[in-house]
């Protein structure tokens, strides 16, 4: 049996078919009050003859409302006509998470974007990754997996990659990220714990699909400026796969591109408490620099906590709650990429 046959999800569309199709990816989950329902994951799919085949996804983690915004803005927009091949539009891929507003599933606190490569047979959020990773990946060409900040982070919007170990690989993931034509960017190195294995991406990775992400924002809204860029990118993303003419690029701008690597890009929590930044996203920073103190309200009497960066670079990503707790992400850093 395929891995594709082993997915217990059931698409309502034919990813075949021509022309539009909107539909649900019907995941069954039997509860209480539904013993026999399904939870509907919503899905277009834009088909005109042969071609490559573009996924795109938001939706991974649901309290990030960017990528959701403008997926739904490309499913109305976007014309089978106007393409050559095929557009798979996932805007909720998390959909339990995406409903509740919240980063993990409520069903079974599943953290979709660390789930991967699934279980055909396991939780909700397990099922959920088993059908990206082995139906709609499979099928594609180029992978876009929108992110932002979410309810706890707010980025510089920015597109970025996986480092690959492989030169012709890591150029051809360069040319999509400078594709997309965003002022920012970055390269990821894991520095966080996150690794590859586990997501969206590493899930691309595998199949040797090409991959992009995004971190478009975040403090749980949308900015115009983050949806400006992000909806430009996807044009110019579609334009490079060969799936829209060239004529349909967007004139986009000239990409400093960022590395992020080890921990000592991070910046995390000494102490409970509440968070004072004393710089902004996009500054430039040096190591040792001072970037924000951890207040007591409860014994304002007590000294405040001050902590540093370990090393030089440039804001991406800054905490937005006040409360705090020891261990909490504050910051990231990136720096230029002498491989950009």
């Amino acid at each position: 049996m395929s891995d594709a046959a082993r997915s217990r999800l059931i698409p309502e569309v034919d990813f075949n078919v021509e022309g539009r199709q909107n539909g649900f990816i019907r995941l069954f989950h039997s509860v209480h009050g539904s013993a026999y329902g399904f939870i509907p994951i919503p899905v277009v799919v834009l088909k005109n003859g042969d071609g490559p085949t573009a996924l795109f996804v938001s939706g991974n983690h649901g309290d990030e409302y960017e990528g959701q915004v403008a997926l739904c803005n490309l499913a109305k927009s976007l014309e089978p006509a106007q393409i050559k091949g095929r557009v798979i539009i996932l805007p909720m891929a998390n959909f339990p998470a995406g409903m509740a507003g919240r980063r993990t599933s409520p069903i079974d606190e599943g953290n979709l974007n660390r789930m991967f490569p699934g279980t055909p047979d396991g939780t909700v959020t397990q099922q959920i990754a088993f059908f990206i990773e082995h139906v709609l990946i499979p099928m594609s060409d180029v992978v876009c997996d929108l992110h932002s900040g979410g309810s706890s982070l707010m980025y510089v919007p920015c597109p970025l990659i996986k480092r690959s170990a492989d030169p012709g690989r890591h150029a051809q993931h360069l040319a999509l990220l400078e594709a997309f034509g965003a002022p920012l960017a970055y390269m990821s190195g894991g520095g966080n714990g996150t690794g590859t294995d586990s997501t969206l991406m590493g899930g691309a990775e595998r199949a040797g699909r090409l991959s992009l992400g995004t971190e478009l924002g975040g403090a749980g809204a949308v900015t115009p400026a983050a949806l400006r860029i992000v909806e430009r990118g996807l044009r110019n993303v579609l334009v490079h796969a060969g799936i829209l003419p060239e004529a349909m690029r967007l004139a986009g701008e000239a990409t400093r591109v960022l590395e992020v690597g080890g921990p000592d890009y991070f910046t995390y929590a000494p102490e409970n408490g509440v968070f004072e930044p004393v710089v902004e996203l996009g500054e430039d920073v040096r190591k040792g620099q001072i970037a924000g103190r951890i207040h007591f309200p409860e014994t304002p009497w007590a000294p405040s906590v001050e902590f540093h960066f370990a090393r030089d670079g440039f804001v991406l990503c800054k905490r937005v709650p006040g409360r705090t707790m020891r261990g909490d992400c504050l910051f990231h850093l990136g720096s230029d990429s002498a491989a950009g």
